[in-house]
């Protein structure tokens, strides 16, 4: 049996034609809209840009489950915690990928800064495992984070984020490296109800990914979302549930060979009030 698993992990990671540590999404909402999460600003940021967390006015925090293809082998695990403090808002996040023969695992630690209302910056420090059982170990090495966000006219927010600028090395044999993945990309409010974000990633080794999420929301707590991606082409689409400090996030995206992969959020707002200019970018 754990043949038979390993030989499934090999497929799935091969398909995805990424090396390891590629630094998972978390976060049910943003895996609804196709991942185009880079210029949100919620407590998810802690992992998507670490710049949304200067734009928080109050701690929360949340926790995910991705049940990768159906396969609790292949499940993604994450939590954040987000903790605005004078001058800027500190962020945790912890997420694991895999399972007893097999896992992934980042630690990263994180500060954003916003300078006005318009602007912000954040960095991060992650350690990253790898595990291998069998008699092959574990491995870890540290990399960074750094984004940005802006807010240029009403209802636009840009960000920007660069995951191991510094290209770490993971393994000295065959020059083995965290990947660099550089993302870019925008959402734009229409109206209380319409939200479209898009986005374009590029890992430095491979072909770009190309995203794009529509966020509905039908009535003052609930959210329609969808999305779509490409390299591999997934679909998504998902909904959320407000309910005052707590919020409710379901989803999951369909790959045509490997099926659906289903996604749960829950966060927490310590501090219900927040400004009313970010209250599309905290549900």
């Amino acid at each position: 049996m754990k043949i038979i698993y390993s030989i499934i992990l090999f497929i799935c990671l091969s398909i995805s034609a990424k090396a390891g540590n590629e630094n998972f999404p978390v976060g049910a909402r943003s895996s609804a809209m196709g991942n185009a999460s880079v210029s949100l600003s919620d407590v998810w940021s802690a992992q998507h840009n670490q710049a949304g967390l200067g734009f928080l006015h109050s701690p929360s925090a949340g926790v995910y489950y991705e049940n990768r293809f159906m396969l609790k082998e292949l499940s993604v695990k994450g939590g954040v915690l987000a903790i605005p403090v004078k001058g800027g808002a500190f962020g945790l996040c912890i997420s694991n990928f895999g399972y007893s023969l097999y896992s992934e695992n980042k630690y990263s630690l994180s500060f954003a800064k916003a300078f006005g209302d318009k602007f912000s910056m954040g960095i991060a420090m992650d350690y990253l495992t790898t595990k291998i059982s069998e008699g092959y170990g574990k491995k870890g090495v540290f990399a960074a984070e750094i984004g940005l966000q802006a807010k240029p006219i009403k209802g636009l927010n840009i960000g920007a984020h660069v995951y191991n600028p510094t290209r770490t090395k993971l393994l000295t044999y065959n020059n083995e490296r965290i990947p660099t993945i550089i993302r870019l990309g925008a959402d734009y409010t229409f109206s209380e109800k319409v939200t479209i974000a898009l986005e374009s990633e590029k890992d430095i080794a491979q072909k770009a990914i190309f995203k794009a999420g529509i966020e509905y929301r039908a009535v003052k707590e609930f959210y329609l979302r969808a999305g779509i991606s490409t390299n591999p082409t997934l679909s998504s689409f998902g909904f959320g549930i407000n309910l005052k400090n707590f919020k409710l996030d379901l989803s999951a995206n369909y790959h045509q060979t490997l099926g659906f992969s289903p996604q749960l959020g829950l966060t927490y707002n310590f501090n219900k009030a927040e400004k009313t200019e970010n209250k599309k970018t905290t549900n």
